[in-house]
């Protein structure tokens, strides 16, 4: 038998530039505002797709519903269904492209996967249904907001950078390896 050869891992592709993303970003904000006559958002989307499940289980109940039932019996024929599809699809596609894709949970050495997973479930359950109670969410009110100088989405902004970084103050001591 030969020698076996070491196996080969693969450098991932470097990030895309911020600014040219950032710039492209915008970009599509500006075509939904013309085609569209609306700006972009993720809640209104993944709200659709759980209108269109309770659908399948249940058709008479949800379209009974005060929140699901608004919408008829095809939620999912609404813009943002799309966008957060194509987002989910194209951030697949980049990482595969990139040699980035792959399961792992990212955390520090001094938290346990299964903890790191448990504050990310109990996070995305507070801000999806923070979300809801806006009635929008964070993408929608920063970027749609923001760029039509909406004073609260900038005053928003301004809370959500300061928040966040008060609790990385907290939680940083979890990320020291």
């Amino acid at each position: 038998m030969g020698k076996r050869s070491p196996p080969t891992t693969s450098v991932p592709k470097p990030y895309a530039n911020p600014y040219l993303a950032g710039a492209a970003l915008g970009l599509v904000l500006l075509s939904s505002f013309v085609i569209l006559g609306a700006g972009l958002g993720a809640s209104g989307g993944i709200s659709r797709l759980a209108a269109g499940l309770s659908l399948c289980i249940s058709a008479p109940h949800t379209l009974s519903t005060e929140y699901f039932g608004k919408w008829g019996a095809q939620p999912m024929r609404y813009y943002l269904v799309f966008m957060f599809l194509g987002s989910v699809v194209g951030a697949l596609f980049s990482a595969l492209l990139a040699g980035r894709a792959r399961l792992q949970v990212e955390r520090g050495a001094a938290v346990s996967a299964g903890r790191r997973l448990g504050y990310a479930l109990v996070g995305g359950l507070i801000v999806g249904f923070a979300s809801r109670l806006a009635q929008g969410c964070t993408s929608g009110q920063a970027m749609s907001g923001g760029a039509l100088l909406l004073t609260g989405s900038l005053v928003f902004l301004i809370c959500i950078f300061a928040s966040g970084y008060t609790m990385a103050w907290f939680f940083r001591r979890q990320w020291h390896d």
